[in-house]
């Protein structure tokens, strides 16, 4: 992996005052967070870092940080929620709905890929696409190259090939890691080693028949709108303009593209809150690297670290032995 570079964020022209001690807040938040939380919720401008372990509240704290930002006039339409699942985001404003108002409901908020998929149908031709494109599923891009496979007749019964699965699995995790084909090879398939070349022109040709038929896959969604947001300074300004705070859930599970996302978005105003925690990183299969959250307090000038440690959902026993089994883990 090539050296991390050092992100000078600008600092937003339009920053939320901070709140007055004597304003009437509808949802009392002092009450009903403990310091942590609470210090969370109510950081408003800047970059942040929220470390939020298992039974720490982290939905909770999410749920009230958007409230909290409504409250304080942030048109919810600006709010870029980015979570790794849809039900997680829907669940999470439909909270802050109950604790708020009905305001909440505009927040926007979705996977990385449902984002994607919305930016890049109105920028598509920007990145070589019609607006129209279709999406394969993983088993449908799996078909593709199954079918490319064949054409290109490197399913013979005289050596062992690839399965269409493994195929795509290689490919992606390629995008995902920002890795050369030849490397995810002698990492993780040295058995395949031998098949590069053919394997490497299976790979061109798989891109070459989503480009000609106007398809995308899951992964050319996140690499598409970063290429996107790093090309075209118009559009991501303009982005930038339309999403002034975001904010990321399980940010240890994030992949380079999606971290780059992150960076290009938040860049122009600096607004932007990540929570996860890097002792529970699961989704390492799909390219996901703890590195982005390891480093985002060196990555992101004047970020804001704060943790939540205050544990609601196990006893002290277990709490003391989890805490032991990490300790000897990173010896």
């Amino acid at each position: 992996m090539t050296d991390m570079k050092k992100y000078i964020l600008k600092k937003a022209s339009t920053e939320v005052a901070a709140p007055d001690p004597a304003r009437q807040f509808r949802i009392n938040y002092r009450n009903e967070l403990n310091p942590a939380q609470y210090a969370a919720v109510t950081s408003v401008n800047g970059p942040h870092l929220i470390i939020a372990g298992a039974g720490t509240g982290k939905t909770r704290t999410i749920t009230y940080r958007v409230a909290y930002l409504v409250e304080l006039g942030v048109k919810p339409e600006s709010i870029l929620l980015l979570t790794f699942t849809r039900r997680a985001a829907q669940e999470m404003l439909r909270r802050a709905s109950m604790l708020l108002d009905a305001r909440c409901e505009k927040v926007a908020g979705g996977t990385f890929h449902s984002f994607a998929n919305l930016i890049l149908r109105q920028y598509a031709p920007l990145v070589g696409f019609d607006s129209s494109f279709s999406i394969l599923d993983q088993s449908d891009a799996e078909d593709v190259v199954n079918l490319l496979r064949t054409k290109l007749k490197l399913d013979t019964r005289e050596r062992r090939f690839p399965r269409k699965q493994t195929l795509y699995d290689i490919f992606s995790r390629a995008v995902n890691t920002s890795t050369p084909l030849k490397d995810i090879l002698h990492d993780e398939y040295p058995h395949f080693e031998g098949l590069l070349e053919e394997i490497a022109a299976l790979q061109r040709a798989f891109e070459e028949y989503k480009a000609r038929h106007n398809l995308m896959d899951y992964d050319d969604l996140l690499l598409y709108l970063r290429s996107l947001l790093r090309d075209h300074d118009r559009v991501r300004r303009s982005l930038a303009d339309r999403y002034t705070y975001l904010m990321v859930d399980e940010f240890q599970d994030t992949n380079r593209i999606q971290a780059d996302i992150v960076r290009l978005l938040s860049q122009q105003y600096g607004n932007v809150m990540v929570v996860g925690d890097d002792s529970q990183a699961i989704y390492s299969f799909r390219g996901a690297t703890v590195r982005n959250i390891l480093s985002f307090p060196e990555d992101y000038n004047g970020c804001t670290v704060i943790k939540l440690e205050e544990n609601y959902r196990s006893t002290q026993p277990i709490l003391n032995l989890t805490n032991e089994i990490l300790r000897r883990a990173r010896a």
